[in-house]
């Protein structure tokens, strides 16, 4: 039975790192932005999370695109 994959919405998750703990590892935080067009390519989605990475007072450890899928079946 074939199953259709339909997306229903796309966001954008920028990491941050916001400092360590007192082991020394990172201490993320994700800032997340929704209503990113599925239409939208993976390069612009990433553009678009550089940029708004400029603007963190904190680093970026990552770039994610986030997306929501809706599973039929045929």
């Amino acid at each position: 039975m074939p199953i259709i994959n339909s997306i229903v919405s796309s966001g954008l998750r920028v990491m941050v790192q916001v400092g360590t703990n007192v082991g020394g590892l990172p201490i993320i935080r994700a800032r997340n932005f929704s209503g990113v067009r599925p239409q939208a390519t993976d390069e612009a989605v990433y553009n678009v999370g550089m940029k708004i990475g400029e603007l963190q007072q904190h680093p970026v450890s990552a770039i994610r695109r986030v997306t929501e899928s809706e599973l039929q079946s045929q």
